[in-house]
């Protein structure tokens, strides 16, 4: 059975599966194990981007597309769910309708884009999206009224995911609605994280690398490479728009910072790099070290700072002020180290 629920894709190395199985226990029991609100915080949004790195994954790792595209389907995604609970209401059909449109709306844009770019050769594809996420994060910007420009969209969701709705105690820890929500969001990931890898792992996923491996080839032996590739940008963009969705109804807020930033779709490129490309296990690892880094390095090097007073040098190298100094080095360790990322080092030495 759980050779079926994995698409037949096992982690194929011990140690990969002992951390796959502890990210996966860790983020079940969260509410219980990790207590307090930033540990929380912390766990909803690996969540959400273990999902959004591995929805663009199937682009990059499995059909060697770029793009630079991936944050424009999340935002579209996040403002679906924005729009529809500040226009339609508070409940939760305005929460299936803005998730819908927002799925809807990234995968017809993405549908428009390869059909007018994904013929021409892989760079002016990726300069292509970066040029329509531009225009798109301007447009957001400029809408105000409709947006809410640079101040974003403060929106209300059904009071059983917020933390006024309470349920009782379990194992001494007060379940509210805020859980309720962690949950939402957790199983949502996982159900369409499980779906992605039937996809790579399916006859469609295989066509997928062969035309990345040799598209003059797939194409010679019958298969329409821009077929295929449309198909995979459409259902890696509907898939990153519902990362989005869930982000919205985690945050209740909504704005170009938090989900159109070029800034994420580099911390995207950057999980996908650590985890390794063409893995979808990897998208879990990159997803996990780079958001705890993100979250708790800086903390972490304020106590090596204060137990290194006294030394020479170190408490300045270790000040908390140069946390993206030492997270860049992490990963130009990572890809020298580990130039087929994390999970394709764990297979290979197996």
């Amino acid at each position: 059975m759980l050779n079926t629920l994995l698409s037949g894709d096992r982690p194929r190395s011990l140690v990969l599966t002992a951390l796959l199985l502890g990210v996966l226990i860790s983020l079940a029991f969260a509410p219980f194990l990790f207590p307090g609100v930033r540990s929380l915080e912390t766990a909803a949004t690996i969540c959400i981007f273990i999902l959004l790195v591995a929805s663009y994954d199937l682009l990059l790792g499995y059909t060697g597309i770029v793009s630079f595209a991936h944050t424009m389907f999340f935002g579209l995604g996040a403002y679906g769910v924005a729009l529809a609970s500040t226009h339609v209401g508070r409940g939760w059909g305005a929460l299936a309708l803005g998730t819908l449109a927002g799925a809807l709306a990234a995968a017809v844009l993405a549908l428009v884009i390869g059909l007018f770019s994904l013929r021409v050769r892989a760079i002016f594809f990726a300069m292509i999206t970066l040029a329509v996420a531009s225009a798109v994060a301007v447009l957001v910007s400029q809408l105000y009224q409709l947006t809410g420009g640079e101040d974003g969209l403060t929106y209300r969701i059904p009071r059983e995911l917020t933390p006024a709705f309470r349920l009782g105690e379990v194992f001494g820890v007060r379940i509210t609605g805020k859980i309720l929500n962690y949950y939402l969001i957790f199983f949502c990931c996982l159900a369409l994280f499980l779906l992605l890898l039937r996809v790579v792992n399916s006859p469609f996923g295989r066509v997928l690398q062969a035309v990345r491996e040799n598209d003059f080839r797939a194409e010679a032996i019958g298969y329409r490479v821009v077929y295929y590739r449309i198909t995979a940008t459409c259902l890696s963009a509907a898939v990153a728009a519902l990362a989005g969705s869930l982000y919205a109804i985690w945050l209740r807020y909504v704005g170009p910072d938090t989900t159109l930033s070029f800034e994420i779709m580099l911390d995207i490129l950057l999980m996908v790099v650590i985890g390794g490309m063409g893995t979808m296990y990897g998208a879990v690892l990159g997803a996990v070290i780079f958001v705890l880094a993100q979250n708790y390095l800086q903390n972490l090097m304020g106590v090596a700072a204060d137990a290194a007073t006294g030394l020479p040098l170190l408490p300045e190298l270790l000040d908390p002020n140069r946390w993206l100094l030492w997270l860049g080095v992490l990963f130009i360790l990572s890809v020298y180290y580990f130039p087929a990322g994390i999970v394709g080092r764990l297979r290979a030495g197996r």
